[in-house]
């Protein structure tokens, strides 16, 4: 199944609910950044958590961003996603990896831990970006983002999201949002049914690996509840907008001196690019030109 999103309402419009698939993404940010097991699922969970986050916003260009900064050996990660649907992001540290919980599982909280702070922007496109900071509450990043949308954002949500990774690499991530809108929030018997059905659920991979498709998930979750999902179905990729023209402009910064350096000790320069691994090679000609056009400037 290609990777997607897909929207949905339910209770008149008081619910709000939003699914993505995100395998094929996920697996390529594994390989892009040689990620360990407990990386590519806490990396993939952000991945799809920044794409269902994105999904509430309106304007074209709009774009969220998810950095959490825990105090386990992750270091941390950064995740950037668009309403067009894409998505980017790394970790810290890509290689560290950590035995399973005594349940069997990824230990994604033990690699983010359990003190820290998770960091949201939301940008529109125009004017200021609007951020908000709350602690960690578990570091398993699904909590951590629920959290963050009851404390900062005061919406009752259920966020889902799971990666699947073993020696085949990703073969199921994803996940889902519920979202109980304002006016039918003060609805406590509707809350507390939504909150029950999302409490029995065992993950949101299980339900990838036993063939579910997201109109499936949806029904299972909502279908007696006004189901009423949105005919769009969109595709999500993993995207980065870096480019050699960009490191090129970004080496120009550095100054005349600097790049004569370059050339003189390293006959050029390398970057890597943190979002999405991509290396750029630029030889002595590139950098010349550089130094060439920053004397032209100063003239």
């Amino acid at each position: 199944m290609a990777d997607q999103l897909i929207r949905a309402t339910a209770a008149d419009g008081g619910i709000r609910a939003v699914g993505v698939i995100t395998t094929r993404l996920a697996e390529e940010a594994r390989m892009r950044h040689k990620l360990s097991y407990v990386a590519t699922a806490a990396l993939g969970r952000a991945m799809s958590s920044g794409l269902l986050l994105v999904s509430s916003m309106k304007r074209e260009g709009s774009r969220v961003n998810i950095r959490i900064k825990g105090n386990g050996p992750l270091g941390g990660l950064l995740v950037d996603a668009g309403l067009d649907g894409t998505v980017r992001g790394y970790v810290d540290n890509p290689d560290i990896e950590l035995p399973p919980t005594p349940q069997g599982k990824i230990d994604v909280g033990g690699a983010v831990g359990r003190d820290g702070y998770l960091y949201v922007v939301r940008d529109v496109g125009y004017g200021y970006p609007y951020s908000s900071t709350v602690e960690i509450v578990s570091g398993e990043v699904g909590e951590d983002i629920a959290n963050y949308l009851v404390t900062s954002e005061q919406t009752p949500s259920a966020l889902l999201v799971g990666v699947f990774v073993g020696a085949q690499g990703v073969t199921a991530s994803g996940g889902i949002l519920l979202q109980v809108m304002p006016k039918a929030a003060r609805d406590e018997e509707l809350v507390a049914t939504l909150e029950s059905r999302v409490s029995q659920l065992s993950g949101f991979t299980p339900l990838l690996q036993a063939g579910k498709t997201l109109p499936e998930i949806f029904n299972d979750l909502l279908g007696d509840m006004g189901l009423t999902i949105l005919p769009e179905v969109q595709i999500v990729r993993f995207d980065c907008k870096c480019s050699f023209d960009r490191v090129l402009g970004a080496l120009k910064m550095l100054g005349v001196d600097e790049l004569q350096d370059m050339i003189e000790k390293d006959d050029g320069a390398e970057a890597t690019c943190h979002f999405c691994g991509e290396v750029y090679q630029a030889d002595r000609q590139h950098l010349a030109q550089l130094i060439e056009d920053l004397q032209a400037e100063s003239v």
